[in-house]
């Protein structure tokens, strides 16, 4: 009798768990990307990214990084700007804004997280990121 109660009591507490948690399940994330239009600092809508794996992909490059706590000044505004875009009703999530620079090279991207993080990407990862971002590579503009 006494196993028959705390049997129940445990799948009680188990079941209350897996429901609490389905609720705040994010329903998805989203890149939405702005390219610059002419030399001013005016954007315009340009993509939006909703394969996970490239959103995935494009999080990995972004975490795996080394950000330096700097605050930059470049010769123009961004080429693009990015950010994530949380798909739920329950979650309110700050977002954070990427500005990119395509290198004079164009082998190779800058970026620009929030105010105050940079960091300038190897060719491979700029390659990567970039053709995610707009679907084109930097060395084709």
């Amino acid at each position: 009798m006494k196993f028959t109660k705390t049997l129940f009591v445990a799948l009680a507490i188990i079941l209350f768990v897996i429901t609490g948690c389905s609720g705040i399940e994010d329903k998805g994330k989203n890149i939405e990307v702005e390219k610059r239009i002419g030399n001013e600092n005016k954007y315009e809508e340009f993509r939006e990214i909703t394969d996970n794996k490239q959103v995935q992909k494009v999080k990995d490059i972004l975490d795996e990084v080394d950000w330096k706590n700097a605050k930059v000044e470049m010769e123009h505004p961004a080429d693009y700007n990015f950010w994530f875009r949380f798909k739920s009703d329950k979650m309110s999530a700050k977002v954070v804004l990427y500005k990119i620079w395509i290198s004079p090279n164009k082998d190779k991207v800058e970026i620009v997280r929030g105010d105050n993080q940079y960091v300038k990407l190897n060719v491979e990862d700029s390659t990567d990121l970039f053709e995610i971002l707009t679907g084109e590579k930097p060395s084709d503009l």
